[in-house]
């Protein structure tokens, strides 16, 4: 490991231009940072770890805000904020906080904030973006030179990250201050693409922009997309400045670029229920418990009133590929660390389990909608759309509660988003900056 680190480093010592432009990726908005060519290295490095072995040059000298939170660890599980505490001559002014904080519920240092919301790592003030504020306060952004963003993405629309990231864009084009994107992967794959596109009445933070639901994106990729293509208010532009991954391929998993794991989220514990979140998310649009208040988020679908001897019968019959069903009884139990009560907290539920086979043959969204459809069927009465067809800012159409109210069959809904897919799927082609 040791030859490797200093190999790269005598490689990126000659990377010395901060938004020096790719010669394979020129863009008229953002600028795709060069790295060298690492092939004939093994491992895949995150641009955190391009920049950490570029000694963070690019932040020196600057006061910086960071958009962030405890997914922001390099490939030997050092985070962020660590990393730049050993570093001389640069200060961390602020911190921008996603959804769920900085350091996250496991991080002992989350408890050590207090009502003063202050980092304990940099005495840095935190701002958060998600319960407080719409848009960094412009004393923020008066104060600071650059804002650099690193984040894992959960490779699905559903996470209002992207839509807190395109905020923090607006007010960046605003007082003209660029932003330092470090590139992650897509956990899920970036070859693959499924579910529509949000139509525009119902786009919401959690469908911020035209993506669809399994997008196969970086974040970095994101980024460009919607820098590129102005999906901001005003159509307003940042100066974007990416520093991309090394070595990763569209067809990688996860746990293939042997980078280490952190939960995106709280409900979000294995990569097992990762690819099913993709699906599985939708049933937050329904009166059903989708597996919170267990151990097994996003993999069990109950309620006190369901059947499920007879829809685990109609489950197998529908030929979904790799995965299996199975019949459960548990007792969703609220927990004060997630913030979320669970529906049915404390009663027993019968439930079906989601088990995951083969995740390559697994398709998370037609699993979901298969399964919801058939418990709409079989329960006319009992099972119920939660309030403001909040289902359809989810989904990104209506096209799920008519096919239901139409009593078609499962799979006709996938063909309803096929043409999405295609046209999403060419359009996205130029701003893939990993081929």
């Amino acid at each position: 490991m040791k030859v490797n680190r200093f190999l790269l480093l005598v490689l990126l010592i000659s990377v010395k231009s901060f938004g020096a432009d790719s010669s394979n990726y020129v863009f008229k908005y953002s600028k795709v940072i060069s790295i060298p060519d690492l092939t004939f290295l093994d491992d895949i490095y995150t641009g955190l770890d391009i920049l950490e072995q570029m000694d963070f040059e690019p932040l020196k000298g600057k006061k910086i805000a960071i958009l962030s939170n405890h997914t922001a660890i390099n490939r030997n599980g050092r985070h962020l904020l660590d990393l730049l505490k050993a570093t001389k001559d640069i200060k961390v002014s602020f911190l921008l906080a996603l959804e769920h904080g900085v350091w996250g519920i496991d991080d002992k240092r989350s408890k050590m904030i207090g009502r003063d919301q202050i980092d304990p790592v940099h005495g840095a003030p935190i701002i958060d973006l998600f319960n407080t504020y719409l848009y960094p306060p412009h004393w923020v952004m008066e104060e600071i030179d650059l804002i650099l963003v690193d984040f894992q993405d959960t490779g699905s629309r559903y996470s209002t990250n992207i839509a807190i990231m395109s905020k923090v864009f607006e007010s960046a084009s605003n007082h003209k201050v660029p932003i330092l994107l470090l590139d992650r992967p897509n956990p899920i794959r970036g070859d693959i693409v499924d579910g529509p596109i949000p139509r525009t009445e119902f786009q919401s933070f959690e469908s911020y922009h035209l993506l669809p639901i399994r997008h196969g994106l970086t974040i970095g990729e994101m980024a460009l997309m919607i820098n590129e293509m102005g999906w901001t208010k005003d159509s307003k532009r940042v100066e974007l400045s990416i520093l991309p991954l090394s070595n990763w391929n569209r067809d990688m998993w996860f746990n293939n670029t042997r980078l280490p794991w952190r939960n995106p989220n709280p409900y979000i514990t294995d990569e097992n229920n990762l690819l099913a979140f993709s699906g599985m998310d939708l049933f937050r649009g329904t009166n059903m418990n989708l597996g919170f208040g267990t151990k097994k988020p996003y993999m069990i679908v109950g309620a006190p009133w369901l059947v499920t001897s007879f829809l685990l019968e109609k489950l197998n019959d529908q030929g979904l590929t790799g995965v299996e069903f199975k019949e459960v009884k548990y007792r969703p139990i609220g927990s004060g660390d997630y913030l979320r009560v669970p529906k049915y907290d404390g009663q027993s539920c019968s439930g079906i389990e989601v088990v995951v086979k083969d995740r390559d043959q697994f398709k998370p969204l037609s699993t979901a909608t298969t399964l919801m459809l058939l418990i709409q069927r079989l329960h006319p009465r009992e099972f119920q759309w939660e309030e403001g067809d909040y289902i359809d800012k989810l989904f990104g159409t209506k096209d799920l509660r008519i096919v239901a109210a139409q009593k078609k069959p499962p799979d006709h809904l996938p063909a309803l988003w096929a043409k999405d897919i295609y046209e999403f799927n060419d359009f996205r082609q130029s701003y893939l900056i990993y081929k």
